[in-house]
């Protein structure tokens, strides 16, 4: 059951962002808020600048792949970033979902203008889904190597990767290669004694 300062929160909420507001849910004592990428801008700017709100801290950005959400085939957008915030003034936090547009190309609007603290998780989610913050200051990969082919998150990267490196002594350097990891077969190894279990 929500607390009382939740869904008074969530009023505040739905009154602030109006029509921009395209869903809220209160589930576990956490308010999850959705809107569309086109209003992330001024809905960020709301929730940090309204005085009922005050939500000054960004404490993470995440990347989400939905495309094979709870197993189930998913119906939606398949991108999203997830911000956390937090108002410090008003001991409060909420959960802001916004999905890309463009499953083939996921782009939405950078709000390291709004909080700086959104700089390197932005990188993170670009890096590992492929997500791009458009007006971000400096979007380069922060985790992968530069030559890195693809974005590990994705749910249909493969496992194994594309391309693997290795230390070449006759070259002295590091080189890129195929992956040449073979599937194998698991077999259980079956122990077999005259006394086991009797």
């Amino acid at each position: 059951m929500a607390s009382k300062k939740m869904e008074a929160l969530g009023s505040v909420v739905a009154a602030a962002l109006g029509d921009k507001l395209v869903r809220s849910t209160l589930a576990l004592d956490e308010l999850t808020i959705v809107c569309k990428a086109s209003d992330l801008l001024s809905v960020a700017q709301t929730l940090r600048d309204h005085a009922d709100l005050a939500f000054e801290q960004c404490i993470d950005v995440c990347g989400m792949d939905y495309s094979a959400y709870r197993d189930e085939p998913w119906d939606g957008p398949r991108f999203a970033a997830v911000y956390h915030l937090l108002s410090v003034k008003l001991n409060h936090r909420i959960r802001l979902r916004v999905f890309a547009e463009d499953d083939a190309f996921p782009v939405l609007p950078s709000v390291n203008g709004i909080w700086n603290a959104a700089n390197w998780f932005e990188r993170e989610a670009f890096d590992l889904y492929g997500i791009v913050f458009e007006g971000h200051p400096d979007l380069r990969r922060l985790l992968t190597d530069y030559g890195f082919v693809g974005h590990p998150f994705r749910k249909d990267f493969p496992l194994s990767g594309h391309v693997e490196m290795r230390y070449d002594p006759t070259q002295q350097r590091v080189i890129y290669q195929p992956v040449t990891i073979e599937p194998r077969e698991i077999t259980p190894r079956i122990i077999r004694e005259e006394s086991y279990g009797g």
